[in-house]
């Protein structure tokens, strides 16, 4: 159906029951939508020494055809993990044996910039992360953290250096990343502390991205929505 043809714009009583059409209230708790609940993670830690990582690296305009939120792990950083004839490039970090499983990713300031694609963070996800460290992310791209389950930490930048030389010098070097005391560590040389707003924090914790917080509310949706016929 046609939004253009079924809806003028003189009508604005149209455009609300045109949309409640294709968007049923009544039916939408019998849809799956589930964010993984962050709370304390211990990982393998993959170090990336690069600024600026964009989007278009973290997954590449070819692969935003999909419609699904899953699969997209085996394209991230596809232009850098792979040669034009789909080899591995050796030289590129997650490419290297030592970070195989990691699941914490350090990087260095402003990642996640470029375009607002959420499948970014999509892919990530799907690939095994969850938790990227960095001094600093792009708006964007950290709020599309925030409703996928994938925890973004900012660190300091002389701590993210640390971390960095933690990991060039241990072997299967892990980090604990607590989001009710804020912290990450390695149980012994780094200790930080992070900060995160209350709202985004208790997502985390609850396992709730926006869909799910709006269906808590769905008995006043109803209700609102019988009213609202009534006086039709």
């Amino acid at each position: 159906m046609s939004l253009k043809r079924t809806v003028q714009r003189s009508e604005p009583r149209k455009v609300i029951d045109t949309f409640l059409a294709f968007f049923d209230l009544r039916n939408i708790h019998l849809i799956e939508f589930t964010m993984k609940a962050f709370t304390k993670h211990t990982g393998l830690v993959a170090t990336m020494d690069r600024s600026n990582v964009d989007t278009d690296q973290i997954i590449p305009k070819q692969f935003l055809k999909r419609i699904e939120r899953t699969g997209f792990g085996q394209y991230l950083f596809f232009d850098w993990r792979f040669d034009e004839q789909g080899n591995q490039q050796p030289d590129f970090e997650l490419n290297r044996p030592q970070f195989k499983n990691a699941s914490v990713l350090v990087a260095r300031k402003n990642f996640g910039n470029g375009s607002s694609r959420e499948h970014a963070v999509w892919a990530l996800d799907d690939f095994g992360f969850r938790c990227v460290i960095a001094e600093s992310f792009a708006d964007i791209f950290y709020n599309n953290c925030s409703k996928n389950g994938v925890l973004p930490v900012r660190l300091q930048p002389e701590e993210v250096e640390l971390i960095h030389q933690l990991v060039s010098e241990t072997d299967g070097f892990q980090l604990t990343i607590d989001l009710e005391t804020q912290t990450v560590s390695d149980g012994n040389a780094f200790n930080a502390s992070f900060e995160i707003d209350t709202y985004r924090r208790e997502c985390f914790l609850e396992g709730l991205d926006h869909i799910a917080i709006t269906l808590q509310h769905l008995d006043k949706i109803e209700e609102f929505e019988k009213l609202r016929n009534l006086q039709a």
